[in-house]
């Protein structure tokens, strides 16, 4: 089997993995102005995607242009999610140089499209490949693959502890080739329980003294964990963004979610924002929690709120997540200013984050290899691949980090 690195190694963003020039594993891509894109467009006869985020599901309609129509499998929710991303590039990027593909491309999509669900095998391009639940968003999943002599097991992202949204992964199917994500491999996280706490209590207490909070949050399962958790603690709030659509989304899919009734208790606590003319100022000023995209400030509701409410340190602004250097979010969490649509302003409202990832920690990842030191271990999706193949290696792994674009033979 051969495995060939097109996006994701030794890097964040555009993850892409073509096994024997068959099966391709993801096709993602990275935001950023211009976005970028896997190292090259392949043509394989069938494409598996592990769930539905930008980084690794964002460039896949461009494999449907011409006469070319490969199969593609995922999970419903991800197979939703896929072109509602979809329809959001062509809003951003639709007509220029940097979109990767057109609407006649997205609506393709629908027709090669083949859901399946966790644990139950399937034929692509020849292997067995099964999914299992990988603990990341609604429909993410861990993508075993199988040529009859090699199993290679792709995590992708996932995350090993319980969140309000889904639990944590549990699947840990034998394999003899672990391709593992390590975004936080130098990451030790306290307890999902201490980080909700204080999030709560720091939102109460900047409502109690008549402050508006902003949190900005990714829409897709960053929006939602944080409504589950809003609700649990009966905390009214407003939601915004694509965030909305989304909620609606894994309504419809509550199978792939920890406990339905926990999402629908955190959708009915928020109301949702319609985006008529002024009403986004007006919620400004009233002292509510207000759920919006996007997360790191790059653009979306959150560049009419937070100016509307940045005068006031009465206020507050309660990222959910990391903020890349370089970002909006980033340069007013460090800075107390950022850039608002090509306006440097000035922010008196407080700002904090708290750590929500739906990623595994150093813990986490040191866990889950544990079930596979027989395993070649093949590390990406980190800013620190090297450094943590190192360490797996001292510890007594075989393990390595690939670089961008090789192949490797297993």
């Amino acid at each position: 089997m051969e495995i060939r690195f097109l996006g994701g190694a030794r890097e964040i963003g555009r993850s892409a993995i073509l096994v024997d020039d068959s099966l391709l594993l993801d096709y993602g891509m990275a935001s950023g102005n211009p976005p970028q894109y896997p190292v090259d467009r392949p043509d394989p006869d069938a494409v598996v995607v592990s769930h539905g985020h930008l980084d690794h599901v964002g460039a896949v309609p461009s494999l449907l242009s011409g006469d070319e129509r490969p199969p593609i499998h995922w999970t419903p929710p991800t197979a939703e999610l896929a072109r509602v991303l979809g329809r959001d590039t062509l809003k951003l990027h639709g007509g220029s140089y940097d979109c990767p593909f057109t609407e006649a491309e997205l609506k393709r999509l629908t027709e090669v499209s083949q859901t399946h669900a966790y644990r139950q095998p399937f034929e692509a391009a020849g292997y067995e490949v099964t999914f299992f639940d990988a603990g990341h968003i609604p429909g993410s999943a861990h993508v075993l693959v199988d040529d009859g002599d090699t199993r290679l097991l792709y995590t992708a992202d996932f995350h090993t502890a319980d969140q309000r949204l889904l639990a944590g992964s549990r699947a840990r199917p034998d394999a003899d080739v672990v391709v593992v994500e390590s975004t936080y491999a130098d990451t030790e996280r306290e307890s999902r329980a201490a980080i909700e706490h204080r999030f709560v209590e720091s939102v109460k207490s900047t409502v109690w003294e008549g402050g508006t909070v902003v949190v900005p949050a990714f829409g897709i399962g960053r929006t939602q964990e944080v409504l589950c958790i809003l609700g649990a603690h009966d905390v009214d709030c407003y939601v915004d963004g694509m965030g909305k659509d989304v909620t609606r989304l894994f309504q419809r899919h509550d199978g792939f979610v920890r406990d339905p009734d926990t999402l629908q208790r955190g959708a009915s606590n928020a109301r949702f924002v319609t985006g008529k003319p002024g009403q986004r100022e007006r919620i400004a000023e009233k002292n509510t929690v207000i759920v919006t995209t996007s997360g790191m400030l790059h653009g979306g509701p959150a560049m009419t709120y937070v100016p509307e409410i940045r005068s006031s340190p009465t206020n507050k602004v309660a990222f959910t997540g990391f903020q890349v250097p370089g970002s909006p979010g980033h340069e007013l969490l460090e800075n107390g200013r950022a850039d608002f649509d090509g306006r440097i302003l000035p922010v008196a409202a407080r700002t904090e984050q708290h750590d929500f990832s739906a990623h595994a920690d150093s813990d986490g990842l040191w866990e889950f290899l544990q079930s596979y030191r027989d395993a070649q271990v093949l590390v990406n999706h980190g800013d620190d691949c090297e450094d943590f193949a190192a360490e797996l290696v001292a510890g007594g792994f075989d393990a390595s980090a690939p670089a961008l674009d090789a192949t490797v033979t297993v």
